[in-house]
C-alpha cells in the first residue's frame, strides 16, 4: 500500500480521533463563558481564521467569482451542518460524557452515511445497501444501548 494511501486511512481515523477531544474542549470553553452559542461561535471563528491563513499560504482563493456562479443551495450548507455538531457536541457532551456523545455521532454518521453511498447523494459513489452493512448499523445501535446502561 502507498504512502499516500496510508495517510486517507490514517486521516480520517485522526480526523475521528480528535472529535470527542474537541466536544469535550468547546463543552468546558461553553461552561466557562456560559454560553453553547458563544463557544460555539468561537470555536468557528478559530477554525475559520486557521483556513483563512492556509488558504492564503497556499493561494488556493478562487481567482475570480465565476466558480461560484453554478454552485446550488445546498452547496452552502456544510458550515450550517458543521453548527449543528459543534453546538451539540458542547451542550450534550458535558451532560452525557464523551463515549455515549460519540457513540450517538457515530450511529448518526454511520446512517447517514447508508443512505448516502446508497443513491449516491452529496458526490459520494453509489454503493448499495447491503445485509451486511445493515447488520454493522444493528451493532452500532446495540453498542450504544451498551454503553448507555453503562
Amino acid at each position: 500500500m502507498s504512502s499516500f494511501s496510508w495517510f486517507l486511512l490514517a486521516l480520517p481515523l485522526l480526523s475521528g480521533a480528535m472529535m470527542p477531544m474537541q466536544a469535550g474542549i468547546n463543552g468546558q470553553l461553553a461552561r466557562h463563558i456560559d454560553s453553547v452559542l458563544s463557544a460555539s461561535l468561537i470555536s468557528f471563528l478559530v477554525g475559520s481564521l486557521l483556513l483563512l491563513v492556509i488558504t492564503l499560504a497556499q493561494r488556493e482563493l478562487p481567482s475570480s467569482l465565476l466558480p461560484f456562479k453554478g454552485l446550488s443551495w445546498w452547496h452552502w450548507t456544510g458550515g450550517l451542518l458543521g453548527v449543528l455538531f459543534v453546538v451539540s457536541a458542547a451542550f450534550a457532551g458535558p451532560r452525557i460524557g464523551a463515549l455515549l456523545f460519540m457513540s450517538l455521532v457515530l450511529a448518526g454518521q454511520m446512517s447517514a452515511a447508508v443512505v448516502l453511498d446508497h443513491y449516491g447523494w452529496a458526490g459520494f459513489p453509489q454503493a448499495s445497501v447491503t445485509p451486511g452493512k445493515i447488520a454493522g448499523l444493528v451493532l452500532i445501535v446495540v453498542g450504544v444501548w451498551l454503553i448507555r446502561r453503562g
